[in-house]
C-alpha cells in the first residue's frame, strides 16, 4: 500500500485522482488532501478516504472546514504554511494539482521529502525549472508528468538513449477558436472561452487552451523534462485529441501514445508507475473515431505560442515572467475586465518592460513572479481604463 497526498483535491485533476484511488482502497492510503476554499467538497473527500488531515489554503475557510469534519477524527488546518506542511508529510506519492504558481512552494516541500511527485500543473517547471530539477536530484525525488502530452512523451521516450530521438511532437486540440478569424476573436466571451471542445477542465486551464498559451507552457515544460534541444520540440494541431503526443527517432520511427481525452489515463499511469492499473475508461474505438487530422498552428491568431518559445530560448527569468503575467491576464479575463485578445498583449508588454537576472533560488523565483504580477496588474488597469 502506498501513501498519497493530493494537493488541489477539489479541482478537475484532484477529483480524477480521487476517483482512481477510491476504486482501489487496498492499494492507496491517503495522508493529506488540500484545497483552496471548497470546504464542503474537501471534507467529503477526506471523510470518504479517511485522510489524516485536510487543509484549506485560504485560512479564512478553516472554521467551515473544521465544522464539516467535526466528529470524523480527521485533522483540519488552514493557510499557506499548513499547506506546505501537509505537502512535506512524506507521502510515497504526492499529486501536485494546484493551479498556477500557487502550487510551486508546496510542490517544492513535497520534493524535499524525496518521494514520487506527480506534476499535473505546468507552472513549477515553467517558472522554476532549474530550481525544481536541482531539488529533485538533491533529495532523490522522482518527478512524473501527469499532463496528457508530457505523460505521452514519457511513455514513448527512450531515456537510456536520448541521442536517438530526432524530435518531440506536442499535439494540441487548438481549443474552441481554432477556426475563428482574428477579428471574430476580439468579441470572444468568457462562456465561449471555457467551453473546450474535447476536454473537461477548470476555467483557467480552459482559457489557456483557447489562447494556446497552455501549449506554450507545455513547450517549456517539455524542454525541462526531456533531454532534447528546444528547437526539436514541435507543436501541431490534432483536433480529435486522441494522439496525446509523439516521439520521432532517427530511424524514421514515430511512437505515439493514444487514449481518450480523459485525465484519468495519464494520472493512472503515474499512480501505478512503473506498473499499470485498471481504469474505468472504455477501449479506444478507432473505427468510430474514423479519422485523425493534423495541421500547423496559426502563429498570427495564437501569438502566445511565439511568446512562450521566445521565453524558452531566452531562458533566465523569462519563463517565470511569462507565466506570472499570463496568470494575471487570464484572471482579469475571467473577471470580465479585459478582452480575450488582450491576454497575450498583456503578457507581451510585461515581458518587454521587465528583464531581471536569472533566478537561482526559490526565493528569487518568487520575487520575479511577484514583480511580474505587479507589472501585469498595472497593464490590466490600462485596459480597464
Amino acid at each position: 500500500m502506498k501513501t498519497v497526498t493530493i494537493l488541489g483535491a477539489t479541482g478537475s485533476v484532484g477529483t480524477s485522482t480521487l476517483d482512481l484511488i477510491e476504486r482501489e482502497p487496498e492499494r492507496f492510503d491517503v495522508l493529506a488532501l488540500t484545497a483552496n476554499c471548497d470546504t464542503e467538497k474537501l471534507a467529503k473527500a477526506a471523510i470518504r478516504t479517511n485522510a489524516r488531515i485536510a487543509v484549506a489554503a485560504d485560512e479564512s475557510c478553516l472554521p467551515e472546514l473544521r465544522a464539516a469534519l467535526a466528529g470524523s477524527g480527521i485533522a483540519a488546518a488552514g493557510g499557506r504554511a499548513a499547506l506546505c506542511e501537509a505537502a512535506a508529510m512524506g507521502a510515497d506519492i504526492t499529486m501536485g494539482a494546484i493551479v498556477g504558481c500557487a502550487g510551486l512552494e508546496p510542490v517544492m516541500a513535497a520534493i524535499g521529502q524525496g518521494g514520487t511527485v506527480i506534476l499535473a500543473n505546468k507552472e513549477p517547471l515553467v517558472s522554476a525549472g532549474d530550481v525544481v530539477l536541482a531539488a529533485a536530484e538533491r533529495h532523490g525525488a522522482t518527478l512524473l508528468p501527469a499532463d496528457s502530452e508530457h505523460n505521452a512523451i514519457f511513455q514513448c521516450f527512450d531515456f537510456a538513449r536520448p541521442e536517438r530521438v530526432r524530435r518531440i511532437i506536442l499535439t494540441a486540440s487548438g481549443g474552441p477558436f481554432r477556426d475563428w478569424p482574428t477579428e471574430k476573436m476580439r468579441a470572444v466571451t468568457l462562456e465561449q472561452a471555457v467551453a473546450h471542445p474535447n476536454w473537461s477542465m477548470g476555467a483557467k486551464i480552459s482559457v489557456d487552451s483557447a489562447t494556446m498559451m497552455n501549449k506554450g507552457l507545455e513547450l517549456i515544460e517539455a524542454a525541462r523534462l526531456f533531454p532534447v534541444p528546444e528547437e526539436r520540440i514541435e507543436i501541431i494541431l490534432h483536433r480529435q485529441s486522441v494522439i496525446h503526443s509523439m516521439v520521432e527517432y532517427v530511424d524514421g520511427s514515430t511512437l505515439a501514445q493514444l487514449g481518450p481525452p480523459d485525465m484519468r489515463t495519464p494520472i493512472a499511469y503515474c499512480l501505478a508507475w512503473p506498473d499499470r492499473m485498471t481504469t474505468p475508461m472504455a477501449p479506444l474505438d478507432l473505427v468510430a473515431i474514423g479519422r485523425l487530422d493534423f495541421e500547423a498552428p496559426d502563429p498570427v491568431r495564437f501569438p502566445a505560442l511565439a511568446l512562450a518559445r521566445h521565453a524558452l530560448e531566452a531562458g533566465g527569468a523569462r519563463p517565470a515572467i511569462l507565466n506570472a503575467a499570463n496568470e494575471i491576464a487570464v484572471a482579469a479575463f475571467l473577471d470580465r475586465r479585459v478582452g480575450f485578445l488582450e491576454i497575450a498583449a498583456i503578457v507581451a508588454d510585461t515581458l518587454d518592460c521587465y528583464d531581471p537576472p536569472a533566478p537561482d533560488t526559490l526565493d528569487d523565483v518568487l520575487t520575479v513572479d511577484a514583480e511580474a504580477r505587479r507589472l501585469a496588474g498595472e497593464r490590466v488597469k490600462d485596459c480597464v481604463a
